[in-house]
């Protein structure tokens, strides 16, 4: 064989196996990037369902508040943290702006812990304060919580 052949041969074997070892990158990555979408779909499929259950804790909350099982206060400061979670523009935090207004007014008032470690007088005037501001606010958040049915965000 001439020197010419060997090299020509040598030349094609080593094209050959740069070749297979593109193509078992190239495979590798292919199959990376599946995983990748098919983890990115599961964590968007994941956030769907979240934002869906927040959806659904908003109207639950918007319903109590309108039959009185849970206070004005403690429903506008549920939705509205809720609201803020799902990351609602400013138009959305002005349509409902009754929720924020009123957590705002209260938010001054201690809970849980906080609450349990007050005097009874002090839980009263705090409870005279709440319920002062959810009845010059009632009016306006139970229009809000009407308003709210059915929404999604």
């Amino acid at each position: 064989m001439s020197l010419e052949i060997i090299l020509l041969v040598i030349g094609l074997i080593i094209v050959s196996i740069l070749a297979a070892i593109a193509g078992v990158l190239l495979y590798k990555v292919h199959q990376k990037n599946q995983v990748q979408r098919a983890l990115l779909a599961e964590k968007e499929q994941a956030i769907k369902e979240q934002r869906a259950n927040i959806n659904r804790s908003i109207q639950i909350l918007a319903q109590a508040s309108q039959s009185e099982d849970l206070t004005l206060t403690e429903a506008c400061i549920r939705i509205s943290v809720l609201l803020d979670s799902l990351g609602v523009d400013d138009g959305v935090r002005e349509e409902f702006s009754a929720f924020y207004q009123l957590r705002s007014l209260t938010e001054h008032i201690p809970i849980l812990d906080g609450w349990k470690k007050l005097s009874r007088k002090e839980q009263m005037q705090f409870d005279l304060q709440r319920m002062k501001h959810e009845a010059s606010y009632r009016d306006f958040v139970l229009d809000a919580a009407v308003r709210i049915k059915g929404r999604e965000f």
